[in-house]
């Protein structure tokens, strides 16, 4: 965000049942639920039009923004992305089943990246607070309860409403992913007219943290176009 912040403005929404948002059961935790609040944010700022970062899950919730509400959407960049069909990975199945422990948490940092030396003992332990808050864990735990391949078929969109996307999409892509597939990021390729795509070696989930430096540059100027 602060390096982008120099060319752009630049905003994280608070995703419901993730971060800090108010948990209430007004809000449905789905892929439904995530798209009305996103939208009901952007009203609320009067942002008319947007540029869209998502990463994962946030990728799947891009792709529901551009294909049910395109005229709110610019361009597009799809980090490590759900939203096509693909079977569970033990990467996925280990992030979504967490059982809250600091060996738990190393073990996880471990899936999401692959340069271990950007790990530490205090990310873990920071990470393991914000996932022990009150009501997080429960909250988290039933909206991704086993089978967890339900979880991933809940958020896949038709492939050809995918298709129909008509903006500008930058996908990227760690080529060591264990969370998400590689093969996701060619198959939105080749669904999406408008797209290119970026693979990264010796780079797994974290494409933004293990390659901060060339992810903001490319990323900036795909958005700067």
């Amino acid at each position: 965000m602060p390096d982008l912040s120099q060319r752009f403005r630049v905003i994280a929404p608070d995703v419901p049942g993730f971060g800090y948002t108010e948990r209430n059961d007004s809000v449905s935790y789905d892929m439904n639920g995530w798209t009305s609040h996103l939208v009901a944010f952007l009203e609320a700022l009067d942002l008319q039009r947007v540029h869209i970062v998502g990463n994962s899950l946030g990728g799947a919730l891009a792709l529901s923004i551009a294909t049910r509400h395109p005229e709110l959407v610019d361009r597009l960049v799809l980090m490590g992305c759900a939203g096509v069909p693909f079977e569970l990975t033990a990467g996925l199945d280990a992030v979504w089943g967490f059982e809250p422990s600091l060996e738990n948490m190393r073990e996880l940092l471990n899936v999401f990246a692959y340069d271990h030396s950007l790990l530490s003992e205090e990310l873990a332990k920071s990470r393991l607070e914000a996932a022990t808050r009150p009501g997080v864990q429960e909250a988290f735990g039933a909206m991704f309860p086993e089978p967890r391949q339900d979880c991933v078929d809940a958020l896949t969109l038709n492939e050809q409403v995918i298709a129909g996307i008509d903006r500008p999409v930058l996908v990227v892509h760690g080529r060591d992913h264990q969370v998400i597939p590689l093969g996701n990021a060619l198959r939105l390729l080749e669904l999406i007219e408008q797209s290119q795509l970026h693979v990264f070696g010796r780079c797994g989930h974290w494409v933004q943290i293990e390659h901060a430096a060339a992810f903001n540059r490319i990323v900036g100027d795909f958005l700067a176009e």
